[in-house]
């Protein structure tokens, strides 16, 4: 979603890296540019000027111009500024102190409202709690199929009830729930084409009613300053706790992430990165920023490698790759494993100092296929050995997986680089040297 705007970030900030002084009139030339930056990236004039401003008042002091490394100092600050423009520090969802929790979500139609109630209702049964859906969008009946849909898909409850009054769906599900022992309550409200008067006198009411500990705006992030001035609307009637923001993973300017919050003074606690019902992620506004800056995101990356890597394969792995003896068995578990991490782009991207530089490499999927094939048409033995794979091996095994024996020639070179690479970031020396701006962060 930001690549452009990180695009023409980088290209500003190059030209301070590359001077050994600043002046102040290089600072306002640089901030020039992130101004346009922003605008054209459908940020809000208000959060611009804002910005911009808490930049400058700090950027042009002695100790920043005057300091070895002023174009660092600058980006650093920039990188903060961010950070607090993207609500500072994560803002969780809140648990009540007596079950159940009740979340209320409400947008606008098309918003993706329901497919969001199924993705945290997900997240909820996977944290060990039971939640109860809710299908109080009365007026798309395609909404209540949807959602029970969903349910069953997840092995989870939907409430049901034969009466079509909004209002009194919600007061009995969370009455059930109290009664049943669920400990999440989701609420999947009406939407509309845009707000109109009826709408939000139906939410006030469920509101009162089914009194949530959560309400969450639910935002589609692709249709930019709209969805800022919707959540606006949203949080005058109802005051909502939080937003979330749907399709983070299109192509769309990034203006809704970077003005919400000030426009709203309410916290993104969870975006949306894909249609699949596992696409639902906190949001973190430093890790955000660092996206934005093309510095990478290594904690989400840790963390999606932990939801996938258990530790005693880790341990495996390590142990393997220090002794030497890492093997196309291992790199076929591996290469499954990370398809499981998302799609190879997204990875890349995580990673400080690679992201930016291969941004315009496209990873085809498709062609990683052909890697599984080769490895699978091997015996036991040649994955173990891969040495002993000579020409009339290569043979056998393009034409076992329908590929060249270019192909897999390809891939045993490939195979030999991984093995250095990970030579490489088993060095203890790696990740400090990573941290420290030689091929990381610059600050």
């Amino acid at each position: 979603m930001f690549e452009s705007l990180s695009e023409k970030l980088e290209a500003g900030f190059k030209k301070l890296r590359a001077r050994g002084k600043l002046s102040e009139s290089d600072v306002k030339e640089a901030l020039r540019e992130v101004r346009i930056a922003l605008l054209e990236a459908d940020v809000s004039y208000g959060a611009v000027k804002a910005f911009i401003g808490n930049i400058q008042e700090k950027a042009v002091g002695e100790s920043v111009l005057n300091s070895l490394t002023p174009g660092h100092q600058v980006i650093k600050i920039v990188h903060d500024e961010l950070v607090e423009l993207l609500g500072g520090a994560q803002s969780k969802l809140t648990v009540a102190s007596s079950p159940p929790t009740i979340i209320m979500l409400v947008g606008l139609q098309g918003s993706g409202k329901t497919t969001t109630a199924g993705k945290l209702a997900r997240q909820f049964k996977k944290e060990g709690t039971l939640p109860l859906l809710v299908p109080a969008d009365v007026q798309r009946p395609a909404a209540i199929h949807q959602l029970k849909t969903l349910g069953k898909e997840l092995g989870i409850d939907c409430f049901e009830t034969g009466s079509m009054d909004p209002v009194e769906i919600c007061r009995s599900a969370v009455e059930t729930a109290r009664n049943s022992g669920y400990n999440r309550v989701i609420l999947d409200t009406a939407g509309r084409l845009h707000i109109d008067d009826s709408l939000m006198e139906e939410l006030k009411k469920i509101k009162g009613a089914a009194r949530p500990h959560e309400i969450l705006f639910v935002a589609d992030a692709m249709i930019g300053q709209e969805a800022v001035n919707v959540g606006k609307g949203f949080n005058d009637a109802l005051d909502i706790s939080g937003v979330i923001l749907t399709k983070m993973d299109g192509d769309a300017r990034g203006g809704a992430a970077l003005s919400i919050r000030h426009i709203t003074g309410k916290p993104i606690k969870l975006i949306g990165t894909g249609e699949k019902l596992d696409k639902l992620e906190p949001f973190h506004p430093d890790r955000m920023a660092g996206r934005i800056l093309n510095k990478g995101d290594v904690m989400s990356l840790i963390e999606k490698a932990q939801e996938t890597i258990s530790q005693e394969d880790a341990r495996n792995l390590a142990d393997k790759i220090h002794k030497n003896s890492f093997d196309l068995e291992d790199f076929l578990a591996q290469f499954r494993q990370m398809k499981k991490m998302g799609s190879m782009q997204s990875i890349l991207k995580m990673i400080p100092g690679i992201g930016s530089k291969l941004k315009d490499v496209k990873v085809d999927e498709k062609e990683l296929g052909k890697t599984e094939a080769i490895i699978c048409s091997m015996t036991q033995k040649e994955r173990r050995k891969h040495t002993i794979i000579d020409s009339s091996r290569r043979k056998r095994i393009a034409k076992g997986s329908g590929t060249h024996v270019a192909d897999v020639n390809r891939l045993l070179r490939q195979f030999e680089q991984t093995k250095k690479m990970m030579k490489q970031f088993s060095d203890p020396g790696f990740a400090r040297r990573l941290t420290q701006g030689k091929g990381g962060f610059p600050f």
